[in-house]
């Protein structure tokens, strides 16, 4: 039996393959973002799916993408978890990143990978391997137009009382925005960033409200600036898209990206059933 995890940090998609590439069963966990949770956590997380734990020692072959796993201290963290857990099978982790890129480019073509979900991430892909030029930090300092990032964005909008009358009256009646709370899941609460991103919800609901389209173009511009203009031949190849902010906001997305020269390639909400072919392919 292979296993074919995609995981953000807010959750994780699980696929089942056997020999011959028919489903066995599909699932869904908790996110395994190493970056934020401990081993006894990640444990937790695996336990509490039936199908997952039930069936952890016919596993053979373990396929992990996964948010938080771009370098190799957070790989052989998860490998070793992994291990322990899924006795006899062969592990691979990798980052979210090529699983966005096999989902997304089936023809393996020069192109650029970008995240756009819960966290954000940008890869150039060469056909065969994924290169980058920065070192993501994770979401306290980088993850621009992120879902977290969003969700900071607008809880600040809203307490300097930048956001207009009616949309923080909206926002007051969709959110528990009392100072106790939004600092309990901070700081004490595990996965912030997951937390966060639930605020992004609300922003492609009203994403037609004009205070919104700006806040959500001044992200994207970022995003651009910061990520995509890194590589040289970005005006050369199409800049794919993974995750559920870049998804919602598709249209949002090539308006900047137009303006800025850039071909919009795919953009998927899941990269998930696009691994299922690449596996069945290789």
């Amino acid at each position: 039996m292979k296993l074919l995890v995609d995981s953000g940090s807010t959750k994780a998609d699980w696929i089942a393959l056997d020999d011959n590439g028919n489903k066995l069963f599909t699932t869904q966990s908790l996110g395994l973002n190493p970056e934020v949770l401990d081993k006894k956590e990640v444990l937790e997380r695996l336990e509490d799916r039936f199908d997952i734990y039930h069936n952890r020692k016919a596993v053979t072959h373990l396929f992990f993408y996964g948010a938080g796993c771009g370098t190799d201290r957070m790989k052989n963290f998860l490998v070793e978890i992994f291990k322990e857990f899924f006795p006899n099978a062969e592990i691979t982790v990798k980052e979210d990143t090529y699983a966005a890129a096999y989902a997304t480019n089936p023809t393996n073509e020069k192109s650029i990978i970008s995240i756009l979900g819960t966290g954000s991430n940008c890869s150039y892909f060469d056909g065969e391997e994924l290169h980058q030029k920065i070192q993501s930090l994770g979401y306290m300092a980088m993850d621009d137009c992120s879902g977290n990032r969003f969700g900071r964005d607008l809880i600040r909008a809203y307490y300097f009382k930048k956001m207009p009358n009616k949309l923080a009256a909206a926002f007051e009646k969709e959110y528990d925005l009392e100072p106790d709370t939004i600092k309990h899941h901070l700081y004490k609460e595990p996965n912030p960033n997951a937390y966060l991103a639930t605020f992004a919800k609300f922003l492609i609901q009203h994403k037609d409200d004009e205070f919104i389209q700006e806040l959500v173009h001044v992200a994207m511009q970022t995003f651009v600036d910061n990520y995509i203009t890194q590589f040289e031949d970005c005006k050369e190849v199409p800049v794919h898209f993974v995750g559920s902010i870049a998804f919602y906001l598709k249209d949002e997305l090539k308006i900047v990206l137009d303006k800025n020269g850039l071909k919009l390639g795919n953009v998927l909400r899941r990269p998930i059933d696009g691994l299922i072919e690449y596996h069945r392919i290789n």
